[in-house]
């Protein structure tokens, strides 16, 4: 597939005679296929021999194609039977025009004819043009831009800067078929024209209509594909890589040949993008390049080959020792060893409950076993190997990864690490972002990404999302921490206990029941008119369905009912029993013990007032919709309860305050807030000492929230919380309860979200101090 991917596209970017390939097909094999395999098998060998190498009898069709190499046609093949179906899809593919379409859709032909499953397990997931542009733009093109434009008036130092772009090295460690180094070289390759460009208009030679006149280009190119390193775990998509970059190189010698009036291609191929296929955190990065000053060999007659700078031809030595350590190019304290330049790309989006114990045992040792370890996203020893390498030098790094990695729980284990131990700096980043691309089946995934080096500099930027779909904003920062905030370095960690002297954040009622305890309208209705004393066993049940669209269920609640009475109810018998087989039927232990009392919920917390928190809400409601609940209604365990909560505590809870805190601390489900009460709830900054008076204020402005919202008995949450659709009088009752929770905070009023994110994260300090030292003694 890779070899006749090949083909096609040099049948019509003139590698190949125009359409050669095709009448090769049409004129040379049998309309029913039968020798269809051996013809290709003769004109792939074909291709891998010089030409005066080749028989002087060779079917003259055949004589006519280049010499390749480049290894491409060098590993035998046995070739597949081919049939008539299979020779006219191939010869319906030869009739389409392959010389326009960019390489980098092969990555999402790879990922349309790949098993879904097998997708999930690999992580590989096709990065867009658009998301790779995102990453290489701020990483390194547009300081290489800014630095062109300043110098390109001066032939010395555009010069040097030629020689540099031919210099830089750039490793994509999980490179999937390439898309992050085709882009790159493609765009490395269009900055490279222009700087030739200038420098042929310091020569003096000038070009018309066509072009430049006749110029020998080739000798002026720098930047060629041996630059470019990859690690991939699978080899079908490492050999779509050297192939696509084998286009993409070629797609830009034929601009070359447009702009300078003189065709030029690389054949036979001399150079390739070297893509390695292996485990990436099983491999030494470095031990991918060839160093400059110093080769050690421990072998007897080796060929090994060194490099007196990057881009330069091989030369061999012939090795008569046991281990000799050879110098090449002056003193070794002269010639420092090579490294990448610049490391990115897209890393396996692999959640850590879903990896297999092969790739968790690889993160925990990535790590060196640091507590958390074992929690942690695939994608993170990426980050980690990285910084690893990146030690004390220049090399900037960047990743596209799930935003999971800065949020919740992963924040202080992965950037813990990375700021204190490794000591790198955040340089940019996108806040999430809906990730797409143009393949077949694409995951819905949501993303950021972080670019990142150990050195620091003055300017950071953030680039913010107001729409996920969207197209960013971009800001200027001082400084950027682990939750993509422009703010201190904070880490928030588990916590079992609030920081605050609070009510304290629990599950609701689990009933563990097989949905037998469960009624709905009709249901009700049917065993009311049946046992009208039956109604003081039913109240209204919300899970987060019910709580948030407002839809009407019932529970069976039995706590001190009397048995008398369920004896003259046979259907709430009836389903009691079947709660009772559901739970024995169960293989848990723990399960099959609540068979004992098959008539209650497992878990039963029923406090007289409490706040209820739905676990996942939208990210489009500028507010996490809370409910205010007494003891006639059941909250499930698919809600966060709090009980004996005030309107003080739902007030400070329904604010700004409180939803700016659980956007960049809570974990997300795709883009969705996913609320949780050992990171969000239990280390979430009160106000520190507001007086009786604040205080009342603020459950007055709690109270006017709820009556607006009992003003439409027909809208539920879902629809008074969506900011297309929310009630004017809700969104001016909200703006007045967050002032009077601001002004508990403190006395002058937040004017930006970072303002109190801010004031949140030194109030968080604050409060931890005290816990610290107790923690300490």
């Amino acid at each position: 597939m890779v070899r006749l991917l090949f083909c096609l596209f040099a049948d019509d970017t003139g590698i190949f005679e125009k359409d050669t390939f095709k009448e090769f097909i049409e004129l040379k094999t049998a309309e029913d296929g039968s020798n269809l395999g051996a013809m290709l098998a003769q004109f792939f060998q074909v291709l891998n021999t010089p030409r005066e190498k080749r028989m002087s009898s060779l079917d003259e069709h055949l004589a006519a194609f280049p010499y390749v190499n480049g290894k491409l046609f060098e590993e035998f093949l046995m070739i597949p039977a081919f049939n008539s179906r299979m020779r006219d899809i191939l010869l319906q593919c030869s009739s389409l025009n392959w010389g326009k379409i960019s390489p980098a859709i092969f990555g999402s032909m790879f990922q349309s004819v790949m098993d879904p499953k097998e997708r999930r397990n690999l992580g590989a997931h096709y990065t867009s043009e658009k998301n790779i542009q995102k990453l290489i733009k701020p990483l390194f093109l547009d300081e290489l831009w800014e630095e062109y434009h300043k110098i390109k008036g001066n032939k010395k130092q555009l010069l040097e800067f030629h020689v540099k772009l031919g210099r830089l090295n750039f490793l994509d460690p999980a490179c999937g078929c390439g898309n992050f180094l085709i882009i790159t070289y493609r765009e490395l390759r269009l900055l490279e024209m222009d700087v030739i460009k200038t420098l042929f208009r310091f020569e003096g030679i000038k070009f018309g209509e066509s072009g430049y006149a006749q110029v020998p280009i080739s000798q002026f190119l720098k930047v060629e594909v041996d630059q470019f390193y990859g690690i991939e775990y699978e080899e079908f998509p490492a050999r779509i890589a050297e192939v696509a970059m084998w286009l993409i190189d070629h797609q830009m010698n034929l601009r070359i040949s447009e702009e300078f009036g003189l065709y030029f291609a690389r054949l036979p191929l001399k150079k390739s993008a070297k893509i390695f296929h292996g485990d990436a955190l099983n491999i030494d990065w470095q031990s991918l390049l060839n160093p400059i000053n110093t080769i050690d060999v421990i072998a007897k007659h080796a060929n090994i080959y060194l490099v007196n700078e990057p881009a330069a031809e091989y030369k061999t030595v012939n090795v008569q020792s046991e281990s000799v350590k050879f110098h090449y190019g002056g003193k070794p304290e002269e010639n420092p060893e090579i490294k990448f330049d610049f490391i990115l790309g897209n890393p396996p989006f692999i959640g850590a409950k879903v990896m297999s114990s092969f790739q968790r045992e690889a993160v925990v040792k990535e790590f060196e076993g640091s507590q958390g370890s074992g929690t942690v996203d695939y994608v993170t020893a990426w980050y980690i190997k990285s910084a690893k390498y990146i030690q004390d030098s220049n090399i900037k790094a960047a990743f596209v990864s799930t935003n999971s990695i800065v949020q919740g729980e992963q924040v202080s284990i992965l950037w813990g690490q990375m700021l204190n131990k490794y000591k790198v700096k955040i340089h940019f980043a996108h806040r999430t972002f809906k990730w797409n691309n143009e393949a077949r089946g694409k995951a819905a995934v949501y993303c950021v990404i972080v670019g990142f080096a150990s050195f620091d500099v003055s300017r950071k930027l953030i680039y913010d999302y107001d729409d996920v779909k969207g197209d960013p904003n971009e800001i200027t920062v001082k400084h950027i921490n682990p939750y993509l905030l422009d703010a201190k370095d904070v880490f928030v960690t588990k916590r079992s206990t609030p920081i605050c002297d609070v009510p304290k954040l629990s599950f609701g009622n689990m009933p563990l029941d097989g949905g037998n305890l469960f009624l709905n309208e009709s249901e009700k209705e049917s065993l009311i008119s049946k046992y009208p004393h039956a109604s003081k066993y039913l109240k209204r049940v919300f899970g987060s369905e019910e709580f948030l669209y407002n839809k009407t269920r019932y529970c069976l609640w039995l706590e001190n009912a009397q048995p008398n009475e369920l004896r003259q109810i046979p259907e709430i018998l009836e389903r009691i029993e079947a709660v009772r087989k559901f739970r024995l039927a169960s293989i848990a232990p723990s399960t099959q013990k609540f068979a004992s009392t098959p008539g209650l919920f497992r878990d039963r917390r029923l406090p007289k007032t409490y706040v209820v928190v739905p676990k996942v809400s939208s990210e489009k409601r500028k507010y996490i919709p809370l409910g205010f609940f007494t003891d006639e209604y059941i909250a499930t365990d698919l809600l966060f309860i709090i009980p004996d909560c005030s309107l003080y505590h739902f007030g400070v809870l329904s604010s700004i305050m409180h939803m700016v805190w659980t956007n960049f601390t809570c974990g997300r489900l795709e883009s969705r807030f996913r609320y949780s009460k050992d990171i969000v709830y239990n280390n979430f900054p009160w106000p520190k000492s507001p007086n009786n008076n604040q205080k009342i204020i603020v459950e007055e402005k709690a109270k006017a929230v709820l009556e607006i919202r009992e003003s439409f008995p027909n809208s539920s949450l879902a629809d008074l919380y969506d900011q297309k659709t929310t009630p004017i009088s809700l969104v001016k009752a909200h703006n007045e309860l967050d002032k009077a929770v601001e002004f508990c905070y403190r006395s002058q009023p937040f004017t930006s979200e970072k303002m109190r994110m801010d004031y949140l994260f030194e109030l968080y300090e604050e409060y931890l101090k005290p816990l610290n030292l107790k923690k300490k003694k």
